[in-house]
């Protein structure tokens, strides 16, 4: 009963953790003047695809340090996680594109709460798939691990070569990928 109080705590702690820093990442491309570096972690334009990055590489890092912690309580540590992080990075377009078709393109504070139901989604389906104990074994966990790391690696990738598709675009410049910040 203790470990699962203490993990609600890190979860909770976790969706703290991502909305601020996905807050604070949106806007530090632009204020560090397209720093190419820093284009790896944070937004570089307003598509949907950044939004989903910034979803994810703050869950990721928060992972990475929870993984210390809680590992040896929960053998099924990396599929947990892996799982709970795809189904937020993945209700974030969903939701995005379902609102946007519904009602036309929404004001920046829906964006935000969607931003922060995803997660707050991820970390709930964390909490329950780590507290469940399933997706437990070998194949699971090796399985979670590669996904955590290969989500990692494109959205890095997909940052500095961005395809040509509608999730990369910028809404409002229209524009895929990295763009030098306005003067």
């Amino acid at each position: 009963m203790l470990l699962r109080k203490s993990l609600r705590r890190w979860e909770i702690a976790g969706f703290l953790l991502v909305c601020a820093a996905g807050w604070l990442l949106q806007t530090l491309y632009r204020r560090a003047g397209g720093n190419a570096l820093i284009a790896a972690f944070s937004a570089v334009n307003g598509s949907v695809w950044e939004c989903m990055k910034l979803l994810y590489v703050p869950y990721f890092v928060f992972t990475m340090v929870e993984y210390a912690v809680f590992a040896e309580a929960f053998r099924n540590f990396f599929a947990a996680k892996a799982a709970a992080g795809a189904i937020g990075v993945l209700l974030l377009p969903l939701l995005r594109y379902s609102i946007a078709g519904m009602f036309g393109a929404p004001p920046a504070w829906v964006n935000a709460a969607i931003f922060c139901l995803c997660a707050a989604t991820a970390q709930l389906a964390a909490y329950l798939l780590l507290t469940s104990f399933s997706l437990r074994g070998a194949v699971p966990q090796a399985a979670g691990f590669l996904l955590l790391w290969a989500l990692v690696f494109a959205f890095v990738l997909f940052t500095y070569r961005t395809p040509q598709l509608p999730l990369f675009r910028d809404p409002v410049t229209f524009a895929y990928g990295r763009q030098p910040p306005p003067v």
